[in-house]
């Protein structure tokens, strides 16, 4: 009977696990869809954002560091991708959601209304969109399975 009550006991913590990551927020280290981004989401004042702080492949052909070559302002062209803020200006607008907030595309240069939906499943979905949310791309980001080395 005490064998029983203890599997049962872990079944339930098991079971909760899902909803105490969900009960943290989107705060923390995530992967991007590709696995080749880090982003660290944290608030900043009363909202949520979020900074490049991983990158698969840090150096670019040269050997030297990426820069933020698609930038549309020219004198930001030259700065490192680490640490460049990708997520900016969320507010949590229901239990698991947050809204309101934009998304950088270091890729393209260009920045994207967004929103955020944590998942059951403890994976973050980040929509960025123009204008309407159907008209717009969602990716879902992942924890990473062990510690990242945070570029400098």
């Amino acid at each position: 009977m005490k064998n029983r009550l203890t599997a049962f006991a872990a079944l339930l913590c098991l079971g909760a696990a899902p909803s105490m990551a969900a009960d943290a927020g989107p705060t923390g280290l995530w992967l991007d869809q590709s696995g080749r981004g880090g982003i660290d989401i944290q608030p900043c004042g009363d909202k949520l954002c979020g900074n490049l702080v991983w990158l698969k492949e840090p150096l670019n052909a040269e050997g030297k560091a990426k820069t933020d070559i698609h930038n549309p302002d020219a004198s930001l062209q030259a700065r490192p991708l680490c640490n460049v803020p990708i997520l900016n200006g969320f507010t949590q607008d229901s239990p698991n959601h947050w809204d309101g907030g934009t998304i950088y595309d270091a890729a393209s240069g260009k920045t994207y209304k967004s929103n955020m939906e944590l998942q059951p499943d403890g994976t973050l979905h980040v929509r960025g969109y123009i204008g309407f949310t159907f008209l717009g791309r969602t990716e879902t980001w992942t924890r990473p399975a062990g510690t990242l080395a945070r570029c400098k």
